[in-house]
């Protein structure tokens, strides 16, 4: 991997597709993870005796710094990045340029020819298998470093530490959606047990009260409400023992758990994470939410990977001034509640051939409007994990005239 002049192709590992659905599948929010990895940054750097470390994951088109030491920085086009020549060969342990400025791959990076002038650079992958690495944990200076093995050795753990937060962070969030879901389910049990028992026990007590002064009549419509009320009870008790017991009946307002958006919420983070690279390219981003759900919680899964693939991908082919506008809009009628999202651009559009290669998972890669490098996985990662939430995905575009990506997901 020590050619100078490597070309695009050859950046992108055989199984870029496995190494993206690696990625999804660990649903991780990139602008709230710094907390939960602060700490090894730091011990990065101390062993290095470095001024910078980050902690970087790459998606099919941005590099994100969901942890960093020394260096204020979250995002940058994958293209401009030295960790992605970490990821590209399964057989890569590390990585080191010496000295960035020398290098013909990174001389002319803005990083390297302005502030801070990195110049030395040392990356391991962050891998969750043999064959897949997620992005890479690297350590920076501005002057030339020579690291022991042992200290190498040591960052190649940190890394592998790294990997176990992340599946740890997956597992822990899984496990408060189940509690939270067991919750919801005990106080419904407790809700609905009250009414008719309560109901039993005060048409018994009127009975007993009552004594010798009860007319037959009465005693009879007495026994019928407590026989219904039995009954009721009865049914409860069947639908918990059913797997469909838990199903919310009703939306009832409350405050979103840590798996959980709302509209207002996820248009937050979307601001946060899409700004940057609309203020780059001088593009108009808006994110408008449909007011009467904006604040009903429901479930994150996928749901910020499936917009921001599409996101990227309409500000990648969008021109200097041109606009991507998101609507984000939640109906609900009855039992059945569906997401609905749409990203628009004034972009370069796509001809129905390559719509009908998106929808068919068969997207190749192309370039954007300013030289931006095409992964061709994006779109294709975005109908993978719109089929797997069993939701839809339509298109509309033309050559020069934009794209409107139009997604529906239901949630029962």
């Amino acid at each position: 991997m020590n050619e100078s002049n490597m070309g695009l192709e050859k950046l992108i590992p055989d199984n870029e597709m496995e190494r993206l659905l690696a990625l999804s599948e660990l649903d991780l929010d990139f602008m709230d993870l710094n907390k939960n990895l602060s700490d090894l940054t730091k011990l990065a750097a101390k062993i290095a005796g470095t001024q910078v470390s980050l902690i970087n994951l790459i998606d099919h088109f941005t590099q994100w710094s969901v942890s960093s030491f020394g260096l204020d920085i979250t995002q940058m086009p994958r293209e401009d990045t030295v960790c992605q020549y970490v990821i590209v060969d399964p057989n890569i342990q590390d990585f080191e340029v010496q000295d960035l400025a020398k290098d013909e791959r990174f001389k002319d990076k803005f990083y390297v020819k302005e502030d801070p002038s990195l110049r030395y650079y040392y990356g391991v992958p962050l891998r969750v298998n043999e064959r897949v690495s997620l992005g890479a944990l690297c350590v920076m200076d501005t002057d030339f470093k020579e690291l022991s093995p042992e200290k190498k050795e040591m960052l190649g753990i940190i890394a592998k530490e790294v990997v176990n937060r992340f599946k740890i962070y997956k597992a822990v969030d899984g496990l408060q959606k189940r509690v939270h879901e067991s919750q919801q389910i005990k106080n419904r049990v407790a809700h609905d047990i009250r009414g008719p028992l309560g109901g039993i026990i005060g048409l018994a007590e009127i009975i007993q009260m009552q004594g010798d002064q009860n007319k037959l009549d009465e005693v009879l419509e007495f026994i019928n409400l407590i026989q219904k009320s039995g009954k009721s009870l009865l049914e409860l008790a069947d639908e918990i023992l059913s797997q469909d017991y838990g199903s919310p009946k009703t939306i009832q307002p409350r405050k979103p758990s840590d798996g959980e958006f709302t509209l207002n919420t996820l248009k937050d983070k979307l601001i946060s994470m899409f700004d940057p690279q609309a203020l780059i390219k001088n593009i108009s981003l808006t994110v408008n939410v449909e007011a009467p759900n904006a604040e009903v919680p429901f479930p994150k899964n996928k749901i910020l990977q499936i917009l921001g693939n599409l996101i990227s991908n309409s500000l990648k082919f969008t021109p200097k001034e041109g606009k991507v506008s998101v609507k984000l809009d939640y109906k609900i009628f009855e039992n059945e509640q569906t997401l609905l999202l749409e990203v628009a651009d004034t972009g370069t559009g796509m001809t129905s051939e390559k719509i009908e290669e998106i929808l068919a998972l068969q997207g190749k890669s192309t370039q954007g409007t300013m030289g931006e490098s095409g992964y061709g996985f994006g779109l294709n990662l975005v109908q993978h994990l719109i089929q797997s939430l069993k939701g839809k995905v339509t298109i509309q575009s033309s050559p020069g005239g934009g794209t409107k990506f139009e997604v529906s997901i239901p949630f029962h």
